[in-house]
């Protein structure tokens, strides 16, 4: 559900939950409680919910809403990390308010991805380069993933305003590709780039990604470069065996410790460490001392995602050739 979907009526969200679960299940429920016990029993069942929403309304109250909808991943906008940009651009809240929610939301178990808007006014190439490295390096960012879409003109809008005046202008395509493949570069191996570049109509775009390959074509540039892009999504089996027609041979569990928001994450995952290839992970969360305020997960540590990739394997069936 997008578009800051927790700043919607309470009855309306709880109206639209319920019946989100209801269709799956096929029961008339009267309460969203009542609809998720059905909807877990119903053969056709959610298997996730994802909520996008902003820093200001994922606030303890909002979060335990999202619980009791049975979310289980968070996109939170950002655009960027530095102050003076989110103040420019009109955010309405504060960097501090995203390192908040970031640590609030891992420590009740959400998987996190933060939305970041390379090519914004007053950046530059090297300050965009710069505040990504940041985000990856800084304990108080590290989600476990990443939609990165660069910035477009959209007429109607005060950035229009600048653009028509000359006063802002979107990098060229062959800069922003670069930039892209850069930005891959610098992905640790627990993070996932879900998406670069959004699914915006041409016909309403006047300026900024020109390409609708942009992902492709800096793959293409890291390769032209000899730069490894290791982010989850790259170097997962199905991927893997599809695009570049290999298969692991030889898999280890291999266990990587950082710290983020406030608490210890553990990424646990069984790879092929010669040709890097993921097969399955286990994201494994201490609980911060200052972001719990659940009383059940004070000094607790929890999974907060388990995913095993790969050909679909139907529930209670096997297949050797399979590695789901």
């Amino acid at each position: 559900m997008g578009g800051t979907f927790m700043s919607l009526d309470k009855d309306y969200r709880d109206y639209f939950i319920r019946n989100l679960h209801d269709a799956l299940s096929g029961h008339s429920s009267t309460s969203v409680s009542e609809s998720i016990r059905f909807s877990e029993q119903s053969k056709a069942k959610a298997i996730g919910i994802t909520i996008e929403t902003r820093p200001d309304y994922c606030l303890k109250p909002h979060l335990n809403d999202m619980l009791s909808y049975g979310c289980t991943r968070l996109e939170v906008g950002v655009q960027s990390i530095f102050e003076d940009i989110a103040r420019d651009t009109n955010r309405g809240h504060t960097v501090h308010a995203v390192t908040q929610s970031f640590m609030l939301a891992k420590d009740c178990g959400f998987k996190v991805i933060a939305h970041m808007m390379p090519d914004l006014p007053n950046m530059g190439i090297e300050r965009d380069i710069e505040g990504f490295k940041e985000y990856f390096e800084n304990p108080e960012f590290r989600t476990d993933g990443l939609k990165v879409y660069p910035t477009l003109v959209i007429r109607g809008t005060g950035l229009y305003e600048l653009w028509k005046t000359g006063k802002y202008k979107n990098y060229d395509p062959n800069t922003l590709i670069d930039l892209v493949a850069k930005i891959l570069s610098l992905v640790p191996p627990w993070v996932r780039i879900y998406r670069i570049q959004r699914d915006i109509p041409m016909p309403l775009v006047t300026s900024g990604v020109e390409h609708g390959n942009l992902r492709e074509l800096a793959l293409k540039r890291m390769q032209d470069l000899n730069l490894p892009c290791r982010d989850v999504r790259t170097r997962e089996v199905g991927i893997q065996e599809i695009h570049n027609k290999v298969t692991p041979e030889n898999v280890e569990l291999i266990r990587r410790d950082y710290f983020a928001n406030g608490g210890w994450e553990t990424f646990l995952a069984y790879e092929d460490p010669d040709q890097d290839i993921l097969i399955g992970l286990l994201r494994l969360r201490q609980c911060s001392a200052a972001g719990t305020f659940k009383k059940e997960l004070i000094g607790a540590s929890m999974v907060r995602e388990l995913h095993v990739y790969g050909s679909v394997v139907p529930i209670h069936s096997r297949d050797p050739n399979k590695f789901q």
